[in-house]
């Protein structure tokens, strides 16, 4: 029996497919895609093939540059291979399809020729007389005009790229264009914007649940003791894999700052438990499996109840240098 495909009338459309779309049509089909993903999601049995072309149209990918990929790669090893080899051989380490699809050696070449791409671009950037709006453009990319290198968490960030995109190629387009605009605060070297946005869970979680943020703060327990994790890795930390996919099909339809609001919808869904345990932190030290559907719908509905105030600082906090 033929599995029903919603998103073929949008993705196999001419319009949308067509290199001479306009961007109004462009905008319309991205507005249907995220329809699509908020009403239904991307169907398990369609989603190998479905869903490496929604990411990389969310993410705006639009060229592939294979001989620009191959000379980061000849490169080698980058000055922090060592750090990246510290963590990549435990990425996702419990999840057995990854690692039958994802080798670790694809992991750390995809982290070193990002390292090498960034200090590239920053090279040339600094070296060549710009105009005001590349001048934007780069520090846009660049938070504290310094250029990217590997930093906790990253390995995890990488891991889905790889395990959903059909060639390293593409993963590395797609890591790059997600590190660079969607969330470049969450990879400097103090990981200021995983920071900021474990102040804002707690600022959330205030106004949202009033009684559990005083439980939990009655117990000392702060988002920075038990959401790192998971404001870190947008998730992925929390198994199981398709699971993760399903959550970063919302965050990039729809902006990785909802994963804040995705932490405190995981927390929301243990909250009888959590104030009836007199150690609440034994239930929060490892989330229960990641329940996407259910995690996206409560998410959805807190976005209604945050002050206008603290959501625009909430959409901002993953890329704004000065908030």
């Amino acid at each position: 029996m033929t599995v029903p495909d919603p998103f073929a009338k949008i993705l196999d459309n001419p319009r949308f497919a067509s290199r001479a779309r306009s961007p109004q049509q462009v905008d319309d089909g991205l507005r249907k895609l995220r329809r699509q993903i908020l009403l239904d999601g991307i169907p398990d049995d369609i989603a190998a093939a479905r869903r490496p072309a929604v990411w990389k149209l969310f993410l705006g990918i639009k060229h592939l540059d294979g001989e620009r990929y191959l000379s980061y790669v000849s490169r080698g090893p980058c000055a922090v291979r060592e750090k990246i080899r510290n963590d990549t051989f435990r990425t996702l380490a419990t999840d057995k399809g990854f690692k039958s699809r994802v080798r670790e050696d694809m992991l750390v070449r995809l982290l070193d020729a990002f390292v090498w791409s960034s200090l590239s671009s920053h090279s040339h950037s600094t070296s060549t007389t710009t105009t005001t709006s590349s001048l934007t453009t780069a520090s846009a990319d660049y938070p504290h005009g310094t250029p990217f290198t590997y930093v906790q968490g990253m390995n995890v960030l990488a891991a889905p790229f790889l395990f959903v995109l059909p060639s390293e190629l593409e993963a590395f387009a797609c890591f790059s264009r997600f590190i660079e605009r969607s969330c470049p605060l969450y990879v400097t070297p103090t990981l200021e914007g995983v920071h900021r946005g474990l102040r804002l869970l707690d600022r959330c979680l205030r106004v949202l649940d009033p009684e559990l943020y005083a439980f939990l703060r009655g117990k000392k327990l702060g988002a920075e003791i038990y959401a790192f994790p998971s404001v870190l890795t947008l998730c992925a930390c929390t198994p199981p894999l398709p699971e993760v996919l399903h959550l970063w099909d919302f965050l990039l339809a729809f902006g990785v700052h909802l994963n804040v609001l995705c932490v405190i919808a995981q927390v929301l869904l243990i909250r009888a438990e959590l104030l009836a345990s007199p150690s609440p932190m034994r239930l929060l030290r490892t989330f229960p499996p990641l329940q996407a559907k259910k995690v996206i719908a409560i998410a959805v509905t807190l976005v209604r109840d945050v002050p206008e105030r603290l959501y625009d600082e909430l959409v901002r906090h993953p890329w704004q240098v000065h908030p």
